[in-house]
């Protein structure tokens, strides 16, 4: 299973900055007055909470806003000229051919998003499933990573045991949550910028492996000389 941002591709060069200040502009027009958005401080605090509380700050203004979650994810990934925002490295393609079993896009990005990245990416046939936030609920409740329930959900789902699923992702919350249900991990640190949803926490010059993961690697393109740690 892999995730897409900052995984197989380089979100954190314009994407990401662009999302936050959707985000941004979103939570500041909820949290307001009805007149005035609330300030930068309070939307920070408010984004810092709920990540820190749910692990996605959709669950939060779901919980506490009562907001629309499809609103929620149009507006804050309304993003002009996807296609110049996107980087990525070569060989990608020929990595997803070269690596053994099956391979299930899982990210808590939008369908609509998503899509059209991995569309740009020329990536969308090397994979045999498509999960998107949308297809998260567990009990009709929206449960995006790093949820152990939709975790175990989706195995079930797909007919395979823990100890036979990979997950490859850059953020260390979910890949904690998949080594406790019983997954192998890869951590995808090149792109990684600040260790907070609100680009105030620089992250540490040496990023050291914590024990549940199992693989830590700059680049996708290195997992396949891991693989004999992955198995």
């Amino acid at each position: 299973m892999f995730d897409l941002d900052n995984t197989l591709h380089n979100a954190s060069h314009a994407i990401f900055p662009t999302i936050t200040a959707n985000m941004n502009v979103y939570i500041a027009r909820v949290l307001g007055d009805g007149v005035t958005p609330a300030s930068a401080d309070v939307v920070n605090a408010a984004r810092l909470e709920y990540w820190k509380r749910y692990g996605a700050t959709l669950l939060g203004m779901i919980t506490h806003h009562q907001v629309s979650a499809a609103d929620f994810l149009h507006e804050t990934h309304n993003i002009e000229r996807l296609e110049d925002m996107i980087r990525y490295e070569r060989g990608l393609a020929r990595l997803l051919k070269r690596l053994p079993g099956r391979k299930i896009l899982l990210t808590n990005a939008p369908t609509r998003y998503s899509t059209d990245v991995m569309r740009h990416l020329g990536l969308r046939r090397h994979f045999s499933h498509h999960i998107a936030i949308e297809n998260m609920h567990v009990h009709g409740k929206l449960r995006p990573k790093p949820s152990k329930l939709m975790l175990r959900r989706l195995l079930r789902k797909h007919g395979v045991s823990a100890q036979r699923c990979i997950l490859v992702e850059d953020t260390l919350a979910n890949l904690r949550t998949a080594k406790q249900v019983g997954m192998r991990t890869a951590w995808i640190t090149q792109y990684l910028r600040m260790a907070d949803p609100i680009g105030v926490a620089p992250l540490p010059k040496k990023l050291k492996r914590p024990a549940y993961v199992d693989v830590k690697v700059k680049s996708v393109l290195q997992l396949p000389r891991c693989m004999n740690r992955l198995r």
